[in-house]
């Protein structure tokens, strides 16, 4: 009875947290990339003088604001869980993973909290150098914040730089913590998916107003700026990606073999694009389209190498299969359909006005989810990939959660979370479709200085 508990316990734990987790990282990505496309506007504006770059930064920027609020929000009942239902995590590592989580708050959201207020009540009160330099601050803030929780995560995946001693987790070796290489690659990763959800995001809205004919050299400079801006994030994202599944290989095998459904330890392993899985047989019934030793090379760059199935590793030590495989094979075929629609949209710039291709446009206007799931998908392949460990091969999840804390306490703020986060979500829809679908106001009612000046 008292395993049972604990196991509800642990598990009602780890579903809050991933809500929490979940909805949070709906807004982080696009405060990401949007921060880096506004501060690129306004830097337009400001070497150009054309007021068409300033109603841009204007009508981008209200969105990225309303975003920005909720994220913010959300993010700060994240940490409180770290001392709530998981504080036996807390007190074994806190003394590395408190260090990242410390400089990310005291200097990365510092830096984006008073230069945000900067930027929003600046207009008109600072000069233009220093109102573009705001932003852009906000920006490199943002993006550091997720390079300290992420260097942290990173840890999590591959503990560096520490030592047990009296029964907890010592840091030994700073430089190992931010230097861990599986930190950066995930910090790459993470920040090229926000690029991606930023671009889609203007692309999709841009699209709307174009094919019903509203203020189109508006909406099609928009679209040409993140078609751009989506190239750099689309190459960061194949990059990273195919950086990460090496270091997959190297250092969590079972999470690659779960990923790509590997029972067999074998020498020179084929990758079959399209495997059935049977778990229950530990075997695949169907394996299509196998190209010979490609497995290997994609993650040792060896077609010799030797991959370990997942047979080699006890079921107990085995992350969840289901979700691990069906999310990675979902995170695959959208990162290539990404690929596919940010050179479509690249070259549709290339070739002329965007209103020639009404049928591409009304395709971006669906795709603005795309990118999200993309990233909810590689979030889960990470982190339950990792399963049955919090922090990989030291402490395990169900050694991590609260002693004192209850199931009933912990089923009861789960379903304030999902009640409270189920109505920031509404609300953060219908704010932003509501100024998404309204377009940019006309530069007489505005309140824009027309002239170019006291920006």
């Amino acid at each position: 009875m008292i395993g049972r508990v604990v196991m509800d316990v642990v598990t009602l734990s780890r579903v809050q947290f991933a809500v929490t987790s979940i909805f949070h990282f709906l807004l982080v990505p696009l405060t990401l990339g949007l921060s880096v496309l506004i501060a690129w506007m306004e830097t337009r504006y400001v070497q150009t003088g054309d007021e068409l770059w300033l109603r841009m930064t204007k009508f981008w920027g209200k969105l990225f604001l309303i975003n920005f609020a909720v994220g913010v929000v959300t993010g700060l009942t994240m940490e409180f869980q770290f001392g709530m239902n998981w504080a036996e995590y807390s007190r074994y590592v806190g003394d590395i993973f408190g260090a990242p989580l410390a400089i990310e708050a005291t200097l990365a959201f510092f830096l984006e909290s008073v230069f945000i207020g900067v930027w929003v009540f600046g207009w008109k009160k600072v000069s233009k150098r220093v109102h573009v330099l705001s932003i852009w601050i906000v920006a490199f803030a943002t993006n550091l914040s997720a390079l300290w929780i992420l260097l942290a995560n990173g840890w999590m995946q591959r503990p560096v730089g520490f030592v047990l001693r009296n029964n907890r987790a010592e840091m030994t070796d700073f430089g190992a913590l931010f230097g861990n290489v599986y930190g950066w690659v995930k910090f790459l990763h993470s920040v090229s998916s926000g690029y991606l959800v930023a671009a889609f995001f203007v692309m999709g809205i841009s699209a709307w107003h174009l094919v019903r004919k509203r203020d189109g050299d508006f909406f099609s400079r928009s679209f040409r700026t993140a078609s751009g801006f989506s190239l750099l994030g689309i190459s960061i994202m194949l990059f990273s990606g195919a950086w990460s599944a090496e270091l997959v290989a190297r250092f969590q095998p079972p999470k690659l073999a779960t990923m790509e459904s590997q029972w067999e330890t074998v020498k020179g392993a084929a990758y079959n694009i399209v495997p059935v899985p049977d778990p229950a047989h530990e075997r695949n019934a169907v394996e299509a389209l196998r190209v010979p030793k490609l497995l290997s090379v994609m993650s040792f760059h060896d077609p010799s190498s030797v991959v370990k199935g997942l047979k080699e590793f006890p079921k107990k030590l085995r992350p969840p299969f289901w979700p691990v495989f069906i999310c990675f094979r979902l995170m695959i075929v959208l990162g290539g359909g990404m690929a596919f629609l940010c050179g479509v949209c690249f070259a549709a710039v290339r070739w002329g006005k965007l209103e020639k291709y009404p049928l591409l446009l009304r395709v971006m206007v669906f795709a603005i989810p795309v990118p999200y799931v993309a990233a909810e998908s590689g979030w889960v392949v990470a982190e339950v990939g990792r399963q049955p460990w919090i922090v990989y091969n030291v402490l395990k999840t169900s050694d991590a959660v609260s002693k004192s804390v209850g199931a009933t306490q912990v089923f009861v703020s789960l379903v304030g979370f999902v009640l409270l986060y189920g109505l920031l979500a509404m609300a953060d829809l219908y704010l932003l479709t509501r100024a998404a679908s309204k377009g940019p106001e006309n530069p007489e009612n505005s309140g824009l200085p027309l002239s170019g000046k006291g920006a």
